[in-house]
């Protein structure tokens, strides 16, 4: 499992999802806020599964990397 979300990617989901859990937390939104939990865990550990399986990475290739393949 690599990382394949960029660090823009996974700010903007940590936000999301801390928003979509307050919204839940508070009852101003359903308890379908909850599935903030979601871009939340995927923005703490830079993978998306659905990334994966579309072949998308806003992960950047490192230098290093590229000249290794």
């Amino acid at each position: 499992m690599s990382t394949n979300e960029g660090l823009l990617d996974r700010v903007i989901r940590v936000i999301i999802g801390l928003v979509l859990i307050a919204l839940a937390v508070t009852g101003r939104w359903s308890p379908w806020g909850w599935i903030g939990v979601l871009p939340l865990i995927t923005g703490l550990v830079g993978f998306c599964g659905l990334y994966q399986i579309l072949g998308i990475k806003t992960c950047p290739v490192r230098a290093e990397k590229r000249r290794q393949s």
